[in-house]
This record gives C-alpha cells, sequence and structure tokens, in this order.
C-alpha cells in the first residue's frame, strides 16, 4: 500500500476513494470501503491526522494508532492512502477547493463515504457538493449502533465482547515493550509491559484473556493492587512463548474480559488467581 502525503505523489490513476477519519476501522468503516472497491477503479482512502475533533480542541481516546488504522486500511484491500495533516490550512479549505485539489488531485472518480460526512471550512462541504461537481458518490448509510464513540463507551466499561461485534473483529491495544518491575517473571508469569501512547484509548481496568504474536495472552491492565500500585500499567502474559520482546511494538488483542483486578491475602493466592486466569485464556474464544 501507497501511503502519500500530497496529491502529486501518487501516479496518476482512476481511483475509487474512501474519504474520512476511519478510527477504529470498524464495521461501519468497512462498508464504506467495500463501496469504494466495489466500484473496480483503483481503491484509495483519503483520511486525516491528527483527528480532527482533537485538532478543535474536543479531546477524543482514539481507538487505534495511525500505525495501526494504517494497517487495517491495507488488510481491507486499499492501494493507496492519501494521509492529510489536519492543520490550519486544511481546517480553512473551501470545499470545492478540498474537493478539486484532494479528490480529484489523486483521479477520483467514484467517491465513497457515510452518508453524513462534511468537509471543509465549517464544514460547509457534504456529499450533495460532490454530485454537483461530477464525482459518482457513494452514499453509505449508517450501519444501527455502530460508531466511534460507541465502541468507547463500551472499552471503557470492559465490555470488550460487544466492542467486537461493533468492530467486526476483537478491540485491541498497542504500544511498545519497555521494563517493568519483573514481579511477573519471579512469579513465574514473565510479562510484556506496553507503553502506551497518550491519545489511545486503554479499555477499563481489568484481566482479559487474548492474543499477541500468534500466542495466547493473558492481559492484566490495572494498577497492581496486589503491590499497592497507583501506576496503570499494561502488561501481557504470553502463554507458550521464550523470548525477549523489549523495543518491540506489540498488538494485545482483547478476546474476553476474565476479572477485576484484585490485592490477595498472600503471594501464593496471587499465583493461583493467575493460574486461573491463564486456564481460562486458553479455553478463550475469539470474538468478532
Amino acid at each position: 500500500m501507497i501511503v502519500a502525503h500530497r496529491p502529486e505523489e501518487l501516479a496518476p490513476e482512476r481511483r475509487s476513494v474512501a474519504i474520512g477519519t476511519f478510527d477504529g476501522v470498524h464495521r461501519g468503516h468497512q462498508r464504506v470501503l467495500e463501496a469504494a472497491r466495489a466500484a473496480h477503479l483503483r481503491p484509495a482512502v483519503v483520511t486525516f491526522d491528527p483527528h480532527p475533533r482533537a485538532f478543535f480542541g474536543q479531546p477524543v481516546q482514539l481507538l487505534s494508532t495511525l500505525e495501526r488504522r494504517l494497517e487495517l486500511l491495507e488488510a481491507a484491500g486499499i492501494e493507496d492512502v492519501l494521509l492529510l495533516r489536519f492543520d490550519d490550512e486544511l481546517a480553512a479549505l473551501d470545499p470545492a477547493v478540498f474537493a478539486e485539489t484532494m479528490l480529484r488531485g489523486i483521479g477520483a472518480e467514484v467517491v465513497a463515504a457515510g452518508e453524513g460526512f462534511r468537509f471543509g471550512c465549517d464544514r460547509a462541504g457534504d456529499l450533495g457538493l460532490l454530485e454537483r461537481l461530477g464525482f459518482d458518490v457513494r452514499r453509505v448509510p449508517l450501519v444501527d449502533n455502530v460508531s466511534s464513540s460507541h465502541v468507547r463507551k463500551l472499552l471503557a466499561v470492559g465490555d470488550v465482547a460487544r466492542a467486537a461485534t461493533l468492530l467486526g473483529r476483537p478491540p485491541e491495544v498497542e504500544g511498545i515493550v519497555v521494563m517493568g518491575d519483573q514481579r511477573g517473571r519471579l512469579l513465574g508469569f514473565p510479562t510484556a509491559n506496553l507503553e502506551t501512547q497518550p491519545e489511545l484509548l486503554v479499555p477499563a481496568l481489568g484481566i482479559y484473556a487474548g492474543a499477541t504474536l500468534g500466542h495466547r495472552t493473558a492481559i492484566s491492565i490495572g494498577t497492581n493492587p496486589h503491590y499497592h500500585g497507583t501506576e496503570r500499567r499494561v502488561e501481557g502474559h504470553l502463554l507458550d512463548f521464550d523470548g525477549d520482546l523489549y523495543g518491540q511494538r506489540l498488538v494485545f488483542e482483547l478476546w474476553q474480559r476474565l476479572r477485576d483486578e484484585a490485592a490477595y491475602g498472600s503471594e501464593a493466592e496471587l499465583i493461583a488467581a493467575i493460574d486461573h486466569d491463564v486456564a481460562e485464556t486458553r479455553e478463550a474464544v475469539r470474538p468478532g
């Protein structure tokens, strides 16, 4: 997949373009991507970074990092991405100028978007304008109850199973493996500790069954109350794995929430609880 930051960086081609923010690439987004692919031109995406809401000062917890968003778009069959920096200049662009520069400029003939999509200065542009400008517009109806906001609400309370039905795959948390306290190794359950990006949504505290690198993984999101911790950490014990992961980027899939985190009367009780988490992780079923 080719990722460009300016229209002229893409070779001339007849393209069908899906346009949107695509945070999380959920089932509604996937319908838009399918509409673009169905036009049988070279499928492309026009998307934005940072998130427009964040640019306008409205805090937003992202469902996926930019790197992961691009991976998901490629997995969905997109061949080109025009990744536009959302800044003052772009926000002030007249909608018709945006359409001619950013869409016509990459050879877009077909444009697919959610039916409520707005763009340009003061969000004055809509799909009707694109039709009047001569684009073949594919309006994609909203999928009932499927939105990035709804997914965020579900993950905020740890409901990864329902979030998976909206996403069409398990929800994820991503980060770089960094040094932890090494307690897990001393207890017999070495963990990969993730440093996550501050703008990324991290689901509710608790113990989860999931997977990463092809290994089932018992995942803890919490403050380690047994040791009186206060800092939130994301760490996973990869089952049947032995290796050094420091510095690697990992994506933890979250399949099932197993329990709340807890403090125990002794380390023996803590080890027994982790043993049970591992056993449940072996039996967990991947959702989505």
